[in-house]
Parts: structure tokens; sequence; C-alpha cells
């Protein structure tokens, strides 16, 4: 890392401004229809035969609905609850501090903040969703940040480099195993030392009243499956985050309650195994009216592959014999995910981000 006092977390930076405990809102009284998920337990992983039958429990996961849940993740309540307390320390900042961060969207980087109101989601309507980006703790990812941010800067590095070499590495080397390839296939597409935009991301969805909520139907984030390889979210007690396992499926809650991680499949995996993996898709809409006045502080984690990762469709027996075997090459693209990810972001921000 770079000794520079301005850039991402100095180690000159010493002194810490004190945070306090992080409260969660207390869960809806309502009664939902909440997915009912497989759920990996880590511990089993490095038991006899812990990986293979870990492995045998994703194949309907990954396939039907793309989400599910995972326990035993190696990280304390106390490390999980001070990423929100940043978090909530970021967004008190006033809004002309936290635009002196703002991401280069139009560079196609997420890297920083992306406003309050940067997308319309209807016309005349702006979304009520702000965020802060941060990515892996790499030179090259490297930028100013807000002090708050600074002064934690060895614990989100720290919160950071686990959830990226030891959760997820953990579940691609059972992504490997189920698809038949040797174990280690997708980790030097994702190594934490190599370039792409993996990243903690800090979201924050501010509360709306029933008028708004009846001009945007309810909606606070369509319907969409994320561009990446897998999506890691931490605790979340406000019922907002629906799954839908196909077209014809009704629209399910997800539960993430304390201890639990709950993942996401994202577009990569789909792509690489010709559509036997499923991109979880999933919304964002008005929480229950007993939740409906609180604002959604939401803690995840993207992980997205590496410029070693070039868009080629696989091939394995194991593919071949699920009907998903790789019949032509005129899908492939001899692009890297990374390059692929950044001018989707770059399109994206060109037609929709207000300035």
């Amino acid at each position: 890392m770079s000794s520079q006092p301005a850039i991402q977390g100095s180690p000159s930076v010493v002194s810490k401004t004190p945070l306090p405990k992080y409260e969660y809102p207390p869960e809806t009284g309502k009664q939902l229809n909440y997915a009912d998920l497989v759920s990996l337990d880590l511990s089993e992983f490095d038991l006899p035969g812990g990986k293979q039958r870990l492995a045998e429990q994703l194949k309907e996961s990954v396939h039907k609905v793309g989400f599910f849940y995972v326990t035993n993740i190696g990280l304390s309540q106390d490390q999980i609850d001070q990423q929100f307390a940043i978090a909530k320390a970021f967004f008190a900042l006033p809004e002309e501090e936290r635009l002196k961060y703002r991401a280069p969207l139009e560079e196609g980087s997420y890297n920083g903040y992306r406003p309050l109101g940067a997308v319309d989601i209807r016309p005349g309507v702006k979304d009520t969703l702000e965020f802060y980006s941060i990515f892996k703790c790499i030179p090259e990812t490297e930028r100013t940040q807000p002090e708050i941010i600074r002064e934690y800067w060895t614990e989100i590095e720290r919160f950071s480099r686990h959830v990226h070499e030891h959760i997820s590495f953990k579940l691609l080397q059972l992504l490997a195993i189920m698809l038949e390839l040797p174990e280690d296939h997708f980790l030097e597409s994702h190594r934490y030392e190599d370039l792409c935009d993996s990243s903690i991301r800090y979201m924050y969805y501010h509360a709306r009243s029933k008028k708004q909520n009846e001009v945007c139907r309810d909606i606070y984030f369509n319907g969409h499956t994320d561009n990446g390889s897998m999506t890691f979210m931490f605790q979340q007690p406000i019922s907002a985050l629906q799954v839908q396992r196909s077209p014809e499926s009704d629209w399910e809650y997800l539960y993430v309650p304390a201890g639990t991680l709950a993942v996401n499949l994202a577009n990569a995996f789909n792509f690489l195994s010709n559509g036997y993996m499923q991109s979880g898709f999933h919304r964002v809409i008005a929480p229950p009216e007993d939740q409906a006045h609180n604002d959604r502080l939401a803690l995840l984690y993207f992980l997205r592959p590496t410029e070693k990762l070039i868009l080629r469709t696989l091939d394995t027996p194991f593919l071949q014999r699920e009907g998903y075997g790789k019949t032509t090459t005129e899908n492939d693209l001899e692009i890297s995910w990374h390059e692929n990810w950044r001018d989707n972001v770059r399109s994206r921000g060109l037609r929709n981000y207000n300035k």
C-alpha cells in the first residue's frame, strides 16, 4: 500500500473516531412468504468428504434459483456490526462532503460514492438510493477516501480480504467440484492481488412516504441480476429484498438473520456454464407497513472476476450430462470479463447518471 496520507487507509492515521455500536432496526411482525433456500455450513469444508457434500448441496440451488445461504463464515458479530457502524458514519456526513468522493461513474467505475438520486427510476422520479463502494485494497484501485474510512482502513481491509479469500474462495472451489473441474479452476481469475472491481459496498435506501411508494409502485430497485461472479449480503432485518425463481414464480422474501450470509450467483457463472447456473433474479421493494418508516442500510460484498477471466464458455462432462454442454464458440468473446463489465457501467453511466 502507498504511504501517502490522503490515499485510502494510510498507516499514518493513528487516532480513530469512536463509533457507537450499530443498532439493527426491529424485524417485521408481518407474516411474509420467505424463500426456502439451501444453507451451506462452511465448518464442514475441511472435514473428510465435506467439500463433496457441500458441492452436492449446491447443485439444485445454483440451477433453480441462484440464491443460497452460508453459515459459519469466520467473522464475528462484532466485526460485522463494525462495518455497519462505519457505513452509518459515512452516510451521516454532509452531502457536500460525501460528493467529494464521487465515483468516476462515466468512466465505468463504482470506486467511491454513487450519489443519492443519481438514476431516474421512472421519468421525473429519481431513486432514493446512495452507496459507497470500497474496492480491493491494492495499489491499482487507490483513491482518496473520507477520514472515517481512512481511520478504520485496517479493519476494512481485513474484512474485505476475509470475505474474498476465505469465504468466496471456498465457494469457488465448491462450484468447480460441482462442474467436475480442478478445485482451483476459478481461483486464478479471482486473486485478490489482481485488478478487478470486487468491493465492499455500503448501500443506503432512504425511506419513502406512502404517496412516493404509490408513484413508484412500491419498487425501490427493479428486478435484475448482478453483473459479476457472486454477491454476498450480510444481516438484514428490514424485509425488502425479494427473489424470483422463474418468470412464472411468485416473488419470495429473503431473510438474512445474524450469523448468516445470503449469496447469489451473478452473470459470469451463468455465462460460463452455458446457462446451467442461474443468475439470482431479485428486486428491492417497499418494506412492510411496520418497517416502512425505516431507512435501510445494507452491507454487501461484490465478487467480480479479474482480467484473467476471458469470456469463453465451459465444456465439462457434468455440463454435457445435464444438457448444457458447449455446442458453439459463437458466444465466446476474446475480451476479459473485467473489460466487459467496465464497458457496461460506462454505457449505463452515459445514459442514466444525473449530473
